[in-house]
């Protein structure tokens, strides 16, 4: 027996439809490939057609009787919204550095005491797999509350061998346990460990000869990501982790120029990143290397906004060619947020994204950064049927109406998870 769901009469589809391949730049990002009265059809969790409900109805009206039919008027549709940039898989919580950020302590302060990523570290390194496991279940469903269906994941608070495979081995089981697609990243270059401390390169060459070997042994990751900044990997180090890993199949992936200017955006297009993260402080060099890279800019206003820093310049990053995803960055210290509605508002309102690139960024664009154009982040026939159904009636509301979520219904793989 087929599983069939009927989506129709949406006041409007925003299907995202391409018209070439890559994600989306300049122009194109603001193009939505809008239906209006539109319709979706999906059998046993893939899009069969999408058009005007007339469309649809010319062609699907005797099969009518099969279909799960939900009556769209009045309502937003769009692709599921793809998080690119999170570490959802984490133990423990961090609500006092909020406390003493109002205090006056800086990102560098905390982290310098003990704070920061080495506090999550501990609590994650004590933490039962099954016990993370149940943690991220919960982020993960909040995810899906607002209309997230794909989210990349990222490790980074193990800083050892034993607790990173953990970290990617939890990842790996909440693919299977959980409908949210989660695609994988190693980031032992998230931080070096405070026994580490003087002995960087040591902890270098473990990353290159010890941990890498392992995570590609096991097949835990898609993505090497590497923190490239003041205090924590130098360029240069990140250069070596990042091309070692390409070594093992693991993609490029960068934190790049969060705090300061260091030269990480131009290493992102060097090395051949698909995706440089955070770059509120990219250099105009770094800029238009990546723009003639075609490396994604992964940008995080969250995260900006939560650490009381200006945002990253997406309205150049955008004009100058750069293709732009937008991510919340969940994690627990400096964007602890599932909200993408509230990213895409930020986008808008600190970026100076238009509401239209504000959606694409949040759902073809992300997919690209993460190398899942091909199954989500748009609604064309043949692809996942990942779709959100909103209590509005048009995109332009969805970033007017900010702070709010407008999520109604969600279907992952044609199978309601919201709703």
């Amino acid at each position: 027996m087929k599983s069939i769901v009927w989506i129709k009469h949406a006041s409007q589809l925003a299907t995202l439809a391409q018209n070439s391949e890559g994600p989306r730049i300049k122009e194109a990002m603001n193009e939505l490939s809008i239906i209006e009265d539109g319709s979706v059809w999906i059998e046993d969790g893939v899009i069969k057609a999408v058009g005007t409900t007339t469309e649809l109805e010319r062609k699907f009206n005797d099969r009518a009787h099969e279909a799960e039919i939900t009556d769209a008027s009045g309502h937003l549709v769009t692709p599921g919204l793809v998080d690119p940039h999170t570490h959802v898989a984490y133990g423990g919580s961090r609500e006092r550095e909020f406390e003493m950020r109002l205090e006056g302590a800086t990102y560098m302060d905390i982290m310098n005491a003990g704070g920061g990523i080495h506090a999550t570290t501990r609590m994650t390194r004590e933490a039962s797999e099954d016990e993370l496991v149940e943690q991220s279940k919960k982020r993960l469903d909040s995810f899906l509350q607002h209309g997230v269906t794909t989210v990349e994941g990222k490790s980074g608070y193990g800083l050892d061998l034993e607790n990173e495979l953990k970290q990617l081995r939890v990842m790996k089981r909440l693919q299977d346990e959980h409908p949210i697609d989660l695609v994988p990243t190693f980031m032992g270059a998230h931080a070096v460990p405070t026994d580490y401390k003087g002995r960087e390169e040591e902890f270098v060459e473990l990353i290159i000869d010890e941990m890498l070997p392992a995570v590609a042994d096991e097949k835990l990751a898609v993505f090497n990501d590497v923190f490239c900044e003041v205090g924590v990997f130098t360029p240069e180090q990140s250069e070596r982790i990042l091309e070692a890993g390409k070594m093992y199949g693991l993609i490029p992936k960068i934190h790049a120029d969060e705090i300061e200017p260091y030269g990480g955006a131009e290493l992102a297009a060097k090395v051949g990143a698909i995706s440089a993260e955070h770059l509120l402080k990219a250099s105009d060099d770094g800029i238009t290397a990546m723009a003639d890279a075609g490396t994604i800019a992964c940008l995080l206003p969250a995260t900006a906004l939560f650490l009381r820093e200006e945002a990253a310049k997406g309205r150049k990053m955008i004009d100058e060619g750069v293709p732009v995803a937008i991510s919340t960055d969940c994690n627990p210290g400096s964007s602890p947020t599932t909200s993408m509605p509230l990213v895409m508002n930020l986008a808008c309102i600190s970026m100076r994204l238009t509401p239209a690139e504000a959606l694409t960024a949040a759902t073809y664009n992300a997919a690209c950064a993460i190398q899942m154009e091909n199954k989500t982040g748009s609604l064309e026939v043949g692809k996942q049927g990942d779709v959100v159904l909103w209590d509005i009636s048009n995109y332009q509301e969805l970033q007017y109406l900010f702070g709010v979520n407008h999520v109604k219904t969600v279907w992952k793989k044609g199978v309601k998870v919201v709703g």
